[in-house]
């Protein structure tokens, strides 16, 4: 309803400045027209022609800023409007003394476009400089909040929204990190998350069938638990995949993006975005195993070089044991010799406390000699 209305009153404002603007023409302009009405009318088309295009421009601007509006911080957005307003208002007392100066007819032009020019300039100005030294205002509004100290000298940083990606939706683990307090500020799902969601659970695979479902349900978990916290952005980019699509909203909104996937990770890193790896997380939360540390393992199969032995701690990190072939599935005490950092994980190597127990020979032709009388 909004949209059709802007562009009426658009419409309106054009052809009403057409048709009142022809007394501002020129009088020797004016004495060359034949027909002073069919000028009227020709000027009042022309003005509902611009004033549609306008309408048109305005509509699209207005859609922008309220998409931006819904995903943007608030204390972000309460900065940016105080720049702008201190900006007009910076404007209009310096326009003051040009809009009571007496100008000649032929120069009267001057005086709107000179103030349509100003309020332009210093309110994109004091919009730009609100966005980049915006947080120091806090210190203005609340200077006795140690909080607003902080953010205002740079050592605190304010929560910023976190950009789902589709692998931490159906991995599922984001519904942990919210619960424990790890992700703070808005969450947001992206539409084209949305859209890959419903396209897996339509897929005729029943795996990709699964994670799509599975990935709804937990949004309609989160939507029930977090309420408002959970934004769905409707913006749809233009891209040749989500990802690509996931980068520009990221940068759009300047949160931090979540994902599991590792080389969406390093893209983001490239682009210098700000991104939330779960992969890098889940290391980085990994228990600290040095050399010489002793714990009791579970030997589960064999390793790839011959004696090897290989068994996994409670966090997943495979261990693998020297001369533990012979033992395996035995729980044993090993020692740790040394790790192995990859780009997939890590890879602790250990070996036993006490040399294996020789297996005894199980077959039943074979008889223990019997010693000399």
């Amino acid at each position: 309803m909004v949209d059709p209305l802007i562009l009426v009153l658009f419409l309106i404002s054009g052809a009403a400045t057409g048709w009142l603007g022809i007394e501002l023409l020129p009088e020797r302009l004016l004495e060359q027209a034949a027909n002073f009405e069919r000028l009227r009318l020709v000027l009042t088309g022309f003005g509902a022609v611009v004033g549609l295009l306008a309408g048109f421009f305005f509509q699209q601007l207005r859609q922008r800023l309220m998409q931006q509006v819904r995903t943007m911080p608030t204390d972000l957005l309460v900065s940016r409007a105080v720049g702008l307003i201190l900006g007009l208002l910076v404007a209009n007392l310096l326009l003051a003394p040009i809009l009571l100066l007496p100008l000649p007819w032929e120069v009267v032009l001057f005086k709107p476009l000179a103030a349509v020019l100003s309020n332009l300039f210093f309110g994109v100005l004091g919009y730009n400089l609100a966005e980049v030294h915006g947080r120091t205002l806090l210190r203005l509004f609340n200077p006795n909040s140690t909080e607003a100290l902080l953010v205002a000298e740079g050592v605190l940083n304010p929560a910023s929204a976190k950009i789902l990606d589709t692998s931490v939706i159906i991995d599922g683990r984001i519904r942990g990190l919210l619960a424990c307090g790890l992700v703070e500020g808005q969450v947001i799902v992206a539409q084209t998350v949305i859209d890959e969601l419903q396209q897996l659970a339509d897929s005729s695979n029943n795996e990709k069938r699964g994670k799509g479902r599975r990935g709804l349900k937990l949004l309609t978990a989160l939507r029930e638990t977090y309420g408002r916290r959970l934004v769905l952005n409707s913006t749809r980019y233009e891209g040749a995949g989500t990802d690509d699509r996931l980068l520009q909203l990221t940068a759009d909104t300047g949160g931090t993006l979540v994902t599991a996937d590792f080389n969406l990770a390093q893209v983001a890193q490239v682009k210098q975005l700000k991104v939330l790896s779960l992969s890098e997380l889940v290391i980085a939360l990994r228990p600290e195993v040095q050399p010489g540390d002793e714990f009791k393992l579970k030997i589960l199969r064999e390793g790839k070089e011959a004696s090897q032995g290989v068994g996994y701690l409670e966090d997943g990190t495979m261990v693998v044991v020297e001369a533990a072939k012979q033992v395996i599935g035995q729980r044993l005490a090993v020692v740790v010799t040394g790790a192995l950092q990859t780009s997939t994980g890590r890879i602790v190597f250990a070996r036993l406390e006490k040399d294996p127990p020789s297996r005894k020979s199980n077959k039943p032709n074979e008889r223990t000699p019997t010693p000399p009388r």
